[in-house]
């Protein structure tokens, strides 16, 4: 469904390109190179299977999931009017 000015599946085109922006943001935070053995933040030791399980860990799971829970989502505005822009 084209509504006034776009185009037919304008609007799939702007949900793909936000789910896509999303994956290459997430992708971009994961951990690289060697894992920890200590904690960065509380200095607990990291258990072996989630060194293994992510390459390059630096925080214990509790320590992890408090960084995942403060963490901000930053949009973006795929809209042009300015109602959207207000928000």
């Amino acid at each position: 469904m084209a509504g006034g000015w776009t185009r037919d599946g304008a609007l799939q085109d702007q949900i793909d390109d936000t789910v896509s922006d999303a994956v290459k943001l997430a992708r971009g935070q994961m951990p690289k190179g060697e894992s920890a053995k200590l904690c960065v933040e509380c200095g607990d030791d990291i258990p072996e299977r989630r060194r293994l399980a992510v390459p390059g860990v630096k925080t214990c799971i509790l320590c992890q999931n408090e960084r995942d829970s403060n963490r901000a989502v930053i949009g973006f505005n795929r809209r042009g009017s300015k109602d959207s822009q207000l928000r």
